[in-house]
């Protein structure tokens, strides 16, 4: 790997750090705002349709992002090889986001 990849890979690396920091200080501080773990869930789950329609607004503004960002790719590396990767990213990541919203299902 060379120098460049380290330095990507210790990146997001930090970027996933960072992440699970932010969002273990959020659910410290509702819980604590909540009272008890059990208010917490319990005002979570009171709000679930609102996290719906934040996701569905963030898959929307993704999906727009990443259709931009394809039309540029394909405009410079025109080659069915770059097809075939875009294709199978984008399998990839609705499978992703399918298999997240069922867990939201199966937990709710």
């Amino acid at each position: 790997m060379s120098m460049g990849g380290v330095r990507r890979a210790g990146l997001v690396l930090l970027w996933i750090f960072l992440l699970l920091i932010a969002v273990a200080t959020v659910n410290v501080i509702g819980i604590h705002f909540a009272g008890s773990i059990e208010g917490w869930e319990r005002w979570l789950a009171a709000h679930a349709g609102y996290f719906l329609i934040w996701r569905l607004l963030l898959y929307s503004g993704t999906a727009w992002g990443w259709l931009w960002m394809r039309r540029r790719v394909l405009a410079r590396e025109p080659g069915t090889d770059t097809r075939r990767r875009l294709l199978r990213a984008e399998i990839a990541a609705a499978l992703v986001i399918a298999a997240l919203e069922v867990s939201q299902l199966t937990l709710g």
